[in-house]
């Protein structure tokens, strides 16, 4: 076992010279201030000691630099830049009581005739001359002019003798004096005193790291010769090391031309590479470095596995003493379990293999295979077969993952991952792997490659028993099942998915769970919702039998999207809650589709609660894991996100939403039949937004025939309702092409028909939809009418479809909620409205009773000099509408001109 325990930290040959040893440096060139840091020293200012500790290269000193540059002014600060001579105690003391008498002249001269007489082979009560100087020093300190005392690169110096003489110097620190320490790892005092007291401020390699605007202000100028991705992942890799920043930018420095300019990080190569090996490995132990590149093949580790490659025992000791020395270990768990190198040193590592080293990577990688099999992590064990190139090994542990397994979790960029890799004939060599695979591109939406997969299967029929054979046919109809929802065939999905459900075994209830859920969602599609509540209940009654958190999590979600169908957003936000708490006692490392579509879908429900911000959070995190995992549902997200960017009017942020989704599905090789109906959709919407009606157009006829008619395809699985929505665009259309008597029938109908199915969100938008026509023509008492219904249709807490009414008549708004019963859907959406605005005097209040909502927006938009089909096409209201807004905006204000309009209304403070 080593013992590490006599191991003195990495020592540097650089030593300052005898003028320069008070000497603070520069801050050096292109340097970026961090403010933020410098604040949070600040806050250690009535304290003892300000401790900096962090790997080499994280800016330590130079941090200490600033902040003494930007101490309050009645403060003095003493710079002691220590090296490895300064390692015995006496010289130490001996050279901080030189920089101590450049502001005391008179302190210590008898201290110091001491320490000159002592030999250094004898024993020196460093405690008792430390006593005897601070209680001078107390004498000659003032609180009205404190001393900033900083101990610059620690770490070449630190010793055991060194640590108890600084140790007793902090415990006895008079008042007016604070102490600064940089160092590369944590002094070995005990500090919980000083932590208990508050009079300890620390700052660790985290608390160091650049953020994204610091390291794009270091790049400067260079920054834009990078763009995008590539700028992106330059930062990604520095993870925040200047050093690793600043090494780029003397390799730019050194290129003859912007198109030589080095276009990554790599911790292997040039002067990163230099730097590592000398102020880091090559001042490590040997027995350390072994640790280092034995270990640097894996891409996260703990001190089992690390004993485990190594055959070895004393992993733990060499983790403590890389964390307590800051060698570039960074933790992934709270609990100091799981640990990775900093990409830059792994480079490193990875490229300059150990001249002692016994194993080659492929045996380390088989008995990290070994180790992460006993440990029931079959993916990582997979991987590293992969990597160890034993593919036979690999296939055999993909044949332990079970089906089951492989459809909770629906991580399917593992599996396809793994397929890359291993030969066709691998893949075909065994019915299990045969039907793995098949699932796992059903579930990636690659249908012909999942249907010709799974073809094989006949090889393997007839099967060795009756039961077997029963079991492959009903796990390929359940198969062929999910691939028929895919290209939208209604009688294949019920025949294939309701025969495997009759065929099924007990014991495979993940291909249960999919049956039903494929199932429900149809059902949805064709309006039964009551059918797919029954089949939501027995889906979630079969996952609690099973007790598998994943099947339960995924049932929440497929109730939660029958619930909003009928309009029940409180409730259906509830489920998607209820199912990721089912999911609270996974390993938050993992990452799950199911909670992907979870986050996804509370997000959407929270933009229908009309909490716009916190839905574009859980959107977000829903997105980050669903495309970690590969799933479709990523589709979802942005399609959403597009949706919220458009009603801001930022439009270019909603059309690249829009593209990175179609970036996905064709990298993805997802067919067009998922996402390019739900991408189109968005876009009409978009389009119309921005007066583009001859797009909308074009598009929302094609959707419309595809989607609506006698042979209408089945919706798309993520939007089983698109049809529906496809008529609420149309009637937009049809309103600002001055058609509002159209869009009615249409709202109208569609309102009927989605009230007689249940499908009460679709109808609330048609119904609220509505209302802006009617009031816009006139036909208050019908638009009173039209409101209430929609107010009873919406009883579920959907808001966000009455935010048009609530912003465009606001006052006609309020009015009718005081009419309406006391209920949360009336208090919700009293709080929507706008503040009654303040009267400026009696004219101007009368003006504004008598001019409606529509009319001062009508009213506002002329101000700024749009023009009347501007204005149409801004409001999605017909030209014809906007002309009798405007006369009757004339008549009331009594002008006739439109600029005697904008003058009046001036007058009478209506425009703000």
């Amino acid at each position: 076992m080593t013992d590490l325990s006599r191991i003195q930290g990495p020592a540097s040959a650089v030593t300052p010279t005898l003028e320069g040893r008070f000497y603070r440096p520069p801050l050096p060139d292109g340097y970026v201030l961090r403010p933020r840091l410098c604040e949070q020293l600040s806050a250690g200012l009535e304290g003892r000691l300000l401790l900096i500790s962090a790997p080499a290269g994280f800016g330590k000193s130079s941090l200490a630099v600033e902040f003494c540059q930007s101490l309050p002014v009645h403060w003095q600060s003493l710079w002691l830049g220590l090296s490895s001579r300064d390692s015995d105690p006496g010289r130490f003391l001996e050279r901080l009581l030189d920089g101590l008498q450049q502001y005391f002249p008179r302190l210590g001269a008898q201290a110091l005739g001491l320490l000159k007489m002592r030999q250094r082979h004898q024993p020196f009560a460093f405690e008792e001359w430390l006593d005897g100087l601070l209680d001078e020093l107390t004498v000659h300190l003032s609180p009205s002019a404190p001393l900033l005392l900083v101990l610059d690169d620690y770490h070449l110096a630190q010793g055991p003798v060194l640590d108890r003489c600084l140790q007793f110097f902090l415990n006895h620190l008079p008042d007016g004096l604070l102490v600064l320490v940089t160092s590369r790892q944590r002094p070995d005092w005990h500090l919980a005193r000083l932590r208990l007291s508050r009079h300890l401020l620390e700052l660790h390699e985290q608390d160091l790291r650049l953020t994204h605007e610091e390291s794009l202000a270091l790049l400067d100028r260079h920054s834009s010769s990078l763009r995008g991705e590539a700028l992106d992942n330059l930062i990604r890799r520095s993870e925040g090391w200047v050093a690793g920043l600043r090494f780029w930018l003397l390799a730019v420095s050194e290129a003859g031309n912007e198109g030589d300019l080095p276009q990554g990080l790599h911790g292997g190569e040039g002067l990163i590479r230099d730097y590592l090996l000398e102020e880091v490995i090559d001042c490590l132990p040997p027995e350390v470095q072994g640790f280092l590149y034995d270990t640097a093949v894996q891409e996260r580790f703990c001190s089992e596995l690390c004993d485990a490659i190594r055959e070895a025992h004393d992993s733990a000791e060499i983790l403590r003493y890389l964390q307590s020395h800051q060698v570039f270990l960074v933790p992934l768990d709270e609990q100091g379990h799981w640990f990775r190198y900093h990409h830059l040193f792994s480079d490193l590592l990875r490229t300059r293999r150990s001249p002692n080293a016994m194993l080659s990577p492929a045996s380390l990688h088989l008995r990290a295979c070994r180790w992460f099999n006993a440990q029931g992590l079959l993916d990582e064990a997979v991987e590293q077969a992969l990597r160890a190139g034993h593919l036979d090994v690999a296939a055999n542990l993909v044949q332990n993952l079970s089906e089951e397994q492989l459809l909770a979790e629906q991580n399917v960029g593992m599996l396809l991952r793994w397929k890359m890799d291993l030969p066709d004939s691998l893949l075909i060599s065994t019915p299990r792997l045969i039907v793995l695979y098949s699932w796992a591109l059903g579930l990636a939406c690659q249908l012909d490659a999942a249907e010709e997969l799974s073809s094989h299967l006949s090889r393997f029929l007839p099967a060795p028993s009756a039961t077997a054979q029963k079991s492959m046919l009903a796990q390929w109809l359940a198969l062929s099942g999910i691939i028929a929802r895919g290209r939208g065939n209604r009688e294949l999905t019920q025949l294939y998915c309701r025969e495997a459900l009759e065929s099924l075994p007990q014991k495979r209830y993940g291909q249960r769970l999919m049956c039903l859920s494929t199932l429900s969602n149809l059902a949805i599609v064709d309006a039964d919702l009551w059918r797919a509540r029954g089949l939501n209940r027995e889906s979630l009654e079969l996952a609690q039998r099973v007790g598998n958190p994943l099947f339960e999590a995924l049932a929440h979600y497929d109730r939660a999207r029958v619930l909003q169908a009928r309009g029940e957003t409180l409730r259906a936000l509830d489920e998607v809650r209820e199912g990721l708490q089912r999911l609270q006692g996974l390993a938050p490392q993992r990452l799950y589709a199911v909670r992907a579509r979870l986050a996804l879908h509370e997000g959407y429900l929270l933009v229908m609660r009309s909490q716009p911000e916190a839905g574009m959070l859980r959107l977000r995190a829903g997105v980050a894991e669903a495309r970690a995992c590969r799933d479709i549902s990523v589709l979802i997200g942005h399609c959403v996100i597009a949706n919220l960017e458009g009603r801001r009017g930022d439009f270019p942020k909603a059309f690249s939403e829009l593209a990175e989704a179609e970036r996905l599905m064709h990298i993805w090789d997802v067919p067009p039949i998922y996402y390019l109906a739900m991408i189109t959709l968005v876009k009409c919407e978009l389009w119309l937004a921005q007066g583009r009606t001859d797009l909308a157009e074009a598009w929302l006829t094609r959707l419309g025939q595809t989607y609506n008619g006698d042979q209408a395809a089945a919706a798309p699985e993520f939007h089983p309702q698109l049809p529906q929505h496809v008529e609420l665009q149309q009637a937009a259309l049809e309103a600002m092409r001055g058609q509002p008597e159209a869009a009615r029938h249409r709202l109208e109908t569609l309102a009927r028909q989605s009230t007689e199915n249940g499908r009460q969100m679709v109808a609330v938008m048609a119904l609220t939809q509505q209302v802006p026509l009617l009031l816009d023509e006139g036909q208050a008492a019908v638009a009173r009418a039209v409101f209430a219904q929609a107010l009873q249709a919406a009883c579920g807490g959907a808001l966000q479809p009455f935010q048009r009414i609530l912003d465009g008549y606001p006052d006609w708004t309020r009015e009718q909620l005081n009419l309406a019963p006391n209920d949360l859907l009336k208090q919700s959406l009293c709080a929507l409205l706008p503040p009654v605005a303040q009267r400026v005097s009696s004219e101007t209040t009368h003006t504004c009773e008598s001019l409606s909502g529509r009319e001062l927006a009508v009213l506002q938009l002329i101000a700024q000099g749009f023009s009347n089909q501007e204005i149409s096409n801004q409001l999605f209201i017909s030209l014809h509408t906007v002309k009798t807004h405007a006369s009757h905006i004339n008549s009331k204000l009594g002008v006739e001109r439109r600029t005697q309009a904008v003058a009046r209304a001036q007058e009478m403070g209506l425009l703000g």
